[in-house]
């Protein structure tokens, strides 16, 4: 898909394919990682099917706020089936080999997702931020069209902007290294193997990143802070603690989704001493949201709780 097909380009790639080595400095006991991570793949993929069907099925939940929460988990499953099961490959059968093209797909995969669940995070704060602080034009204004065109919106912008990534790494001459101390195909990593300049590949990725990335951390923390404000000015203790009730739930998947973005940048551009940490920490991240997201809504929510006790056909005489 990605790779160079004129013929002039084409002779450049020395190497047919690359090797996932898996997590660096650890590779002889490293099968022992396949378990937890297949029960948190399982896990998040079994967890958010259930939070789909809950709100396709409750017409309570067909909201705005439920709609978009849908989508989160539809994502996070897109985001954890892009890496999980090469790395369990890699894990169980050994099965290191990747073709450059499979590996420029992954790596645009990989940069579409976690950009898309990015963009439905900013949904999310401006339907709580039009909730809070704009109640009475609530309804005129997250609408089922504005879910429509902001999830439109979200879907061409972050499969359009990272394409960049994957292409750029195609232009590189892979003349002799392919062995990648990872288990996935990060932007860096495989282009940290290249025999010619990479730096107009940096430069991109620190654009896009503080561009995409950075822009909608902004969207959050503006939309947040005059939630806060409008808070505040609520006299009633009782009506404020339930309006940030709302938040509460969106604001800890926010917190951690960003602080491990965060850590990731930095220990990557840091020389770690142990190598492992920024790959594990960068697998995790692809993995532990998609598996927290659904139980910190579904434990935070009561109307989503009640929804999934009604779908499980649960007892909830004492909830």
């Amino acid at each position: 898909m990605f790779q160079i097909t004129t013929e002039s380009n084409s002779s450049l790639f020395q190497v047919s394919e690359f090797i996932l080595m898996g997590f660096p400095g650890i590779h002889s006991w490293q099968h022992w990682l396949a378990l937890p991570l297949a029960l948190l793949y399982v896990l998040a993929l079994i967890a958010n099917t259930l939070i789909v069907t809950v709100i396709y099925q409750e017409d309570s939940l067909h909201q705005p706020m439920y709609y978009f929460l849908g989508i989160l988990a539809i994502v996070d499953m897109g985001l954890a089936t892009t890496i999980m099961p090469k790395i369990l490959a890699i894990l169980w059968f050994n099965a290191k080999t990747i073709s450059l093209n499979e590996c420029f797909a992954q790596m645009y995969a990989i940069h579409t997702f976690v950009a898309m669940e990015s963009g439905i995070f900013v949904c999310m704060a401006i339907d709580r931020y039009v909730a809070i602080c704009r109640p009475l034009r609530y309804p005129s204004i997250v609408t089922e069209s504005f879910v429509v065109k902001a999830t439109l919106f979200m879907a061409i912008r972050n499969c359009v902007s990272p394409m960049s990534v994957p292409v750029l790494a195609a232009q590189r001459n892979y003349c002799s290294r392919n062995q990648i101390d990872h288990c996935l195909c990060s932007n860096l990593g495989v282009t940290s193997l290249s025999c010619d300049d990479r730096k107009i590949n940096s430069i991109n990725q620190m654009v896009l990143a503080w561009t995409i990335m950075g822009g909608d951390l902004g969207l959050i923390m503006i939309s947040y802070a005059l939630i806060l404000q409008s808070v505040l000015k609520l006299n009633s203790a009782e009506a404020a603690s339930k309006a940030l009730s709302t938040c509460t739930s969106h604001l800890i998947l926010i917190f951690f989704f960003y602080t491990v973005i965060i850590v990731i940048s930095i220990t990557h551009s840091a020389k770690m001493s142990v190598p492992v940490i920024p790959v594990l920490l960068n697998v995790l991240h692809n993995v532990i949201p998609p598996a927290l997201n659904p139980m910190v809504y579904a434990l935070k929510n009561k109307e989503l709780k009640q929804g999934l006790y009604k779908v499980l056909k649960l007892d909830v005489k004492g909830d």
